[in-house]
Formats: structure tokens, sequence, C-alpha cells
């Protein structure tokens, strides 16, 4: 079984990447925002409707970055193969959800979520300089930090 996945990097005005906090199942993951392609939609629709959904945030997707191109099984679910689609994508309005300074910095509301659903996220942005491989937890999103650092 397949598991399409569609992520946005979106870096701002000061050279600053947009990153989500996610807490799942008791694990935390520091990940490009993005999700699952649902049945009948592109991926780039998908990247949009993720955008929306998670932040209330309408994108613009632009260049094509990285497809998965190797076997990397789902860390949730052994019988699942990710493929992993990452675009650039550019806010088209100023982003309104709240914005942590620190990982995993969850509110007492992105709490009581967890409680209900087993997962929460919050987003944050990463300084330029920062940014490398160790920021991000998934294995194809360290490709996609190293290919962002290495080539723009």
């Amino acid at each position: 079984m397949f598991n399409i996945r569609v992520y946005g990097v979106l870096i701002n005005e000061q050279k600053q990447i947009l990153v989500s906090d996610e807490y799942i199942r008791g694990n935390y993951y520091s990940k490009f925002p993005g999700g699952g392609l649902e049945f009948g939609e592109g991926t780039r629709d998908c990247l949009k409707r993720e955008f929306k959904e998670e932040m209330d945030l309408e994108v613009e997707v632009g260049e094509h970055i990285y497809t998965t191109d190797y076997f990397q099984m789902s860390a949730f679910n052994p019988a699942h193969q990710i493929i992993s689609i990452y675009y650039f994508v550019k806010a088209l309005e100023e982003i309104k959800a709240p914005l942590r300074t620190k990982a995993f910095d969850f509110d007492e509301a992105q709490m009581k979520v967890y409680k209900e659903t087993n997962e929460t996220e919050t987003f944050r942005f990463i300084d330029w300089n920062d940014l490398s491989e160790e920021s991000v937890t998934l294995p194809i999103d360290k490709i996609v930090a190293k290919i962002i650092k290495s080539t723009f």
C-alpha cells in the first residue's frame, strides 16, 4: 500500500523556514508542513488544502523540490510505503496561526486536542543558518533540508 504525502517549504522574507512541530502517538516530530494526498486530489491542491486546514493560510504552490526516489516504510504502518513530494510555497496572506519560538511549545488548547485525537501540532520558523538535517525528524525531510541548503 502506498501513502502519498505532500509537503511545502515556506521561506519568509527574513530567510527563515517554516516547520511544524507535532506530537503524534507519544512521539515528537519536527517536519515540513503538509500531509496526505486524498483520492481525487492533485498534489498541488493537496498542499493548498493542508496549509488551509492546518494554518488557515492561503498559499501559492511553486517549484517542485524533490520526490522520494527510494523505499521508505511508514513510521506508523509497516505495511505502507511512503512517497513524499515537496514544493516551495509562498504565503498569499499574513500568517494567522500562532508561531512559537521554541520546539514543541504546545499550549493548553493544543494539548486538549492531543487528548482527544492523540496528535497535535504547532508552527515555528527556523533561521536559514540554523537549518540542517538535524532540524527535522523524518528521513525524507532530512534529504530535503540538505537539498535546500546546498542548492539555494
